[in-house]
């Protein structure tokens, strides 16, 4: 060989080796889910999403398999798939071999390997046939790969069933090429109370190797850890449980987010049908995730993440394409409300809502593209409107449209609901009270205000009530507030009625931003004696113009009406009186207020849940009824055309010295609200519309809008 002939090769094989080392120098900037999605024909087969942010998924080829099931594996089906990123420039993944419609006994377990995660080789491990010693095991799950530094192996893992015991977690070296399980699988893991442990999976975090399993059998059963500092041995279990919810969970899995200290434990609450999130930095302490943080276009079962760099997750999306995907994800600027940016990947269209008296500043403006999508120029913006043309993988080009208008409505920034709103005379401000929402369940235990003086931009005054600190008598479920003031003597005091643990108490302050100070105990515990059922919240306070008389309202399921005694903090039992239309729509949140000699009563029907939720109206002539319902009375519901949904439990204001009247509402978050499922329900945003009356004193149908009001007036 000539020298020339040599150095070319030498300078070849050099380039080549320089190439790969800046492929694993690569930064990771995506992540990849791998997931099955249900029991039977074309669920158990491996399927694919990323995320640019390890919250939101978006499934690609469509959400079907990228591989044919049948093409890898003896049963037909698979499950329970997990990649490992090798050190060695490869892709390892493990699935279960098993097709349920056959039933739930399976032997064997499915070694795959890749180097571009795209097309990969694979070899069924019969283990029984394989393992003498595991002759007569009836199933082997959820199989998983470590690397282990001090053997310089692959270590697969998996649970196994044999007859009269229970699950254990077992472990076995794989060969070079992962073909085959080199070594008879050891035990690497029981449940101390002898229950059955499964879907292993193993982070190592400092210094020591943390695996994650799921208990079997117990009642209370769910994830659990145990931590040792060696790979393969000594495990000590942690006593508590790591999932966040009561609800029936597996498959979990931990992964760390880039550039970042924390990590995410994942598990598959595989009887809702959906995957819950929740974060932790030292693998021991764990806070859940609210719905409006996580997303997925499709529903995983049994999955795990990894993640991909930008050249892997381009390779994927031009491999794997989906319809619909929003190629813009988000956009972030100073004058833009975050939470309703609104991305459209069937229109390419891109809504950006921007704050109160605020212009959007094109170089502020910063656009988040889906993975493995790049922006071809700087946006340009003229007007409120532009494009932003973006190159897929294939090298196809897309022109996203971008509006930009002011959005007042929602109102508030975060989540909260249920709003009660008074004209203070104190400081002649508006005060908005509601509830403070976006807690799973509706678990909030605190209540704040915000103060106005044009009904459009408000200022956060802070907590006025925290059940933890300020309430003796309950802890929980903040909810439903409504206040009422009173002129007196010395100046005006505030008289603030609340919901708490399904009762309802009050609480006194001389200013209508506090400090409030509860009445000590329960204020109303009791329904009137013809419901039957629902609860005891959703107060309304109401002060009649004509006779000066404060009156009480409250109930859910039934409509409870009563006279205040002067000092607003006594009921007058002998006075109450069941007011429940009698139409069957009523289900909450009751509003009164007078307009020229009619009394207006308002509730909502439905369920804070549902997208119909919405708001009806009835007439009466006094404060205590009887109700008159008219023909048409509803007052304001869904648009779906504008995708505004859930629009319910409201209060009404009236701007002084005019007949300007306006009803404040909540609707679901928009838009990732109507994908959420019952969890909208508790991610609400409150809204301002006009109410608007005909010349007989009925109420005008309310369009729910995103523009909301213009900044009003008063004296």
């Amino acid at each position: 060989m000539s020298t020339k002939r040599a150095f070319s090769i030498a300078l070849l094989v050099g380039l080549l080796i320089s190439c790969q080392n800046n492929l694993k120098n690569e930064p990771h900037t995506a992540y990849l889910f791998t997931y099955f999605t249900g029991n039977g024909d074309g669920e158990e087969a491996i399927r694919y999403a990323v995320s640019r942010d390890g919250f939101n998924y978006y499934a690609l080829n469509n959400n079907e398999p990228i591989i044919a099931s049948k093409s890898i594996s003896d049963t037909g089906g698979v499950r329970d798939p997990h990649i490992l990123r090798g050190k060695d420039g490869y892709f390892y993944m493990t699935v279960t071999d098993l097709y349920t419609n056959n039933g739930w006994n399976n032997t064997k377990i499915i070694l795959m390997r890749s180097n571009d995660l795209i097309s990969w080789e694979s070899h069924v491990i019969d283990l029984p046939n394989k393992f003498p010693a595991f002759s007569e095991i009836t199933r082997a799950w959820a199989p998983q790969t470590f690397y282990d530094e001090k053997e310089d192996k692959l270590m697969v893992y998996f649970s196994m069933l044999e007859p009269g015991s229970y699950d254990k977690i077992y472990y076995a070296y794989a060969n070079a090429d992962f073909s085959d399980l080199e070594s008879e699988p050891k035990q690497l893991y029981y449940s101390p109370d002898k229950k059955s442990c499964i879907d292993g999976d193993i982070i190592f975090k400092d210094g020591q190797y943390h695996l994650f399993y799921k208990t079997e059998g117990a009642a209370d059963k769910g994830i659990k850890v145990a931590i040792s500092d060696k790979l393969t041995e000594g495990y000590k279990p942690l006593p508590d449980y790591k999932d966040q919810t009561d609800k029936a969970v597996e498959g979990s899995g931990v992964f760390k987010l880039i550039n970042s200290d924390t990590y995410i434990l994942m598990y598959d609450m595989y009887m809702d049908g959906r995957y819950q999130f929740a974060e932790s930095t030292d693998l021991q302490n764990f806070k859940a995730l609210g719905a409006d943080k996580v997303s997925m276009n499709f529903h995983p079962r049994h999955g795990t993440i990894t993640t991909i760099t930008e050249n892997e997750a381009k390779r994927l999306l031009k491999a794997f394409p989906s319809k619909d995907l929003p190629l813009v994800l988000d956009a972030t600027a100073k004058s833009i409300k975050k939470n309703n940016v609104y991305s459209n990947g069937s229109t390419k269209e891109l809504y950006l809502p921007l704050k109160p008296n605020s212009n959007l500043v094109e170089n502020e403006l910063q656009l988040e593209t889906f993975p493995g999508v790049v922006m071809e120029k700087p946006i340009t913006l003229k007007d409120g409107e532009g494009t932003a043309n973006l190159i897929l993988p294939d090298g196809t080009k897309e022109t996203y449209s971008i509006t930009a208008s002011i959005n007042n409505n929602p109102v508030l920034e975060g989540f909260y609901a249920d709003p009660e709103i008074i004209y203070s005379n104190t400081d002649n401000k508006f005060y908005l009270y509601p509830t403070s929402d976006g807690f799973d369940g509706w678990s909030g235990t605190y209540f704040k205000t915000f103060s106005s003086t044009d009904l459009v931009n408000w200022e956060d005054e802070g907590t006025i009530l925290d059940l933890n600190k300020d309430v003796s008598w309950a802890n929980r479920n903040a909810w439903a507030p409504c206040i009422a003031e009173k002129k007196t003597d010395t100046g005006y005091k505030y008289y603030y009625y609340y919901t708490a643990a399904q009762n309802i108490g009050v609480a006194v302050a001389d200013a209508p931003s506090g400090p409030f100070k509860d009445l000590g105990k329960v204020f109303v515990d009791y329904k009137t004696k013809e419901a039957k059922g629902g609860q005891v919240i959703d107060p309304d306070i109401f002060v009649d113009p004509v006779s000066g008389k404060p009156y009480f309202y409250y109930g859910n399921g039934f409509m409870a009406a009563a006279e205040l005694y002067p000092d607003m903090v006594s009921l007058k039992k002998e006075t109450l009186t069941d007011l429940t239309p009698k139409d069957g729509t009523f289900r909450e949140g009751t509003e009164v207020f007078y307009r020229n000699g009619i009394y207006y009563f308002m509730w909502s029907e439905d369920d804070t849940r549902s997208p119909n939720y919405r708001v009806r109206y009835a007439i009466a002539k006094t404060p205590m009824g009887p109700l008159e319902i008219p023909e048409n009375n509803l007052v304001i519901e869904k648009d779906t055309e504008k995708e505004i949904y859930g629009t319910g439990h409201n209060s009404v204001i009236n701007v002084p010295g005019t007949d300007d009247w306006y009803i404040v509402y909540h609707r679901f978050n928009r838009p990732k609200g109507i994908k959420m499922g019952s969890p909208a329900g508790f991610h609400r945003e409150v809204c301002i519309d006009k109410l608007e009356f005909n010349t007989d004193g009925s109420i005008k149908k309310t369009k729910p809008t995103l523009a909301g009001i213009k900044p009003v007036k008063h004296n």
